[in-house]
């Protein structure tokens, strides 16, 4: 990874990201706690918290082929400035005691079109900011930064609020702000054809999808991400409630999401290390057998700490597929649809990470416990299966030919 500390504007934009990472989880956190102190309403906390989501999912094919069309520095500085400027009329609403539940979806809306436009348009240009063979590092330390804002955000999240319900979000307007100033001093290289002009969004989206379903190796890889968060999010719900229902302490549950995350933090360190080390068809296939053996193991497991320590084990696994994954997409894919393959797998996970919890909450009521956790491990062992025989991931390139490479320009 010493190439990408010696990157300045790889370090600028991770930097500014982490800390816009922790604004966005400290907001996640207050807005339920908010509309409980003005309503009173769970069913009025889930529809704010849930306004992200489903804004998120709505904008992420149209935000694909924006990255594609327009300049993704403009579209990178524009959500944070948009973000800041939400987060500033809610601060400004609570301080004089006017914010309402409407106010709240609104400002929850913006920062879910903002989240859907930035990340495509930031992954698209990852691998022209940084040399081909330091996208892995640059892929891992992205989701170690994602970890990391969400981990510290929520827990200031609760904390901030104590002070006063505006508090938490005058820090997500500051960490917006730095963000952007941050973003403003990145050097994004000039991209070989421009930034396009506008054309039918309808065709562009459809083209991004036709391609993106073209590639055979495209193909299989979103689908073993998109499984992998769909079960690991409803084994995670699962085992929540399992724990709860074994009497386990709040405490100890908080310690067990502690540990899953900072599991994720050292698992995406470690990322890069086993890409350089392992073929990707081995590291994908070994992930999902690590998982197959370790996630019926939480039947036996009765110690909150001693699930956390499962729960670490297990997320420590997943960012080391995910960097062979990201790595080949990213530099697989001509630059000109970098941005629309972005979209298709935003809202792919996205649609993974929102029916995971559903389906975790319908086992839970279907099934006993240990069932539950069974039926996941279950689903996981039957992916593993076709990840193992799939002859399409078996001829996964170990290395990917490089890019041409950017002229930088302010």
């Amino acid at each position: 990874m010493s190439g990408l500390r010696n990157n300045r504007d790889y370090r600028l934009l991770w930097t500014g990201q982490v800390v816009s990472e922790a604004g966005f989880s400290t907001t996640m956190i207050a807005f339920p706690l908010v509309v409980l102190a003005i309503t009173g309403s769970g069913v009025q906390s889930g529809l704010v918290v849930g306004a992200v989501a489903i804004a998120q999912l709505a904008a992420g094919l149209p935000a694909g082929a924006f990255a594609d069309r327009w300049s993704r520095k403009r579209i990178m500085l524009g959500c944070e400035a948009a973000q800041a400027i939400a987060a500033a009329v809610l601060v400004l609403a609570l301080w004089s005691d006017v914010a309402g539940v409407g106010l709240l979806v609104v400002v929850a809306v913006v920062m879910g079109v903002c989240r859907a436009l930035f990340e495509p348009a930031e992954e698209a240009s990852l691998p022209l900011l940084v040399k081909p063979d330091e996208v892995p590092s640059a892929v891992s330390l992205n989701a170690a930064r994602t970890s990391a804002g969400q981990l510290s955000g929520t827990a200031l999240g609760g904390f901030l609020f104590s002070f006063g319900r505006f508090v938490p979000f005058v820090f997500d307007v500051v960490a917006h702000l730095f963000a952007f100033v941050s973003l403003w001093f990145v050097r994004l290289p000039v991209r070989r054809d421009g930034a396009r002009p506008p054309a039918h969004l309808g065709r562009e989206i459809a083209e991004g999808l036709a391609w993106v379903w073209r590639q055979p190796r495209l193909r299989v890889t979103t689908f073993c991400v998109v499984s992998l968060n769909l079960f690991f999010s409803a084994y995670y719900l699962v085992i929540i409630v399992l724990a709860n229902g074994r009497g386990m302490p709040s405490g100890e549950i908080g310690v067990m999401a502690a540990m899953l995350g900072a599991g994720g933090v050292l698992g995406a360190l470690a990322a890069p290390v086993l890409y350089r080390k392992v073929s990707p068809y081995l590291l994908i296939a070994g992930v999902f057998w690590a998982l197959t053996v370790l996630t019926p193991l939480a039947i036996f497991v009765h110690s909150g700490y001693l699930m956390g320590l499962l729960f670490a084990g297990i997320a420590f696994l997943p960012p080391a597929a995910n960097t062979a994954i990201g790595t080949y997409q990213l530099l697989n894919t001509p630059d000109e649809l970098r941005g629309r393959l972005g979209g298709v797998l935003g809202v792919t996970g996205g649609l993974a990470a929102a029916f995971g919890p559903a389906l975790g909450g319908w086992l839970v009521e279907a099934l006993p416990g240990s069932a539950a956790v069974l039926a996941c491990a279950g689903a996981i062992a039957v992916v593993t299966v076709f990840t193992t025989l799939n002859p399409t991931l078996r001829g996964l390139p170990a290395t990917s030919a490089p890019l041409e490479a950017g002229t930088h320009q302010k």
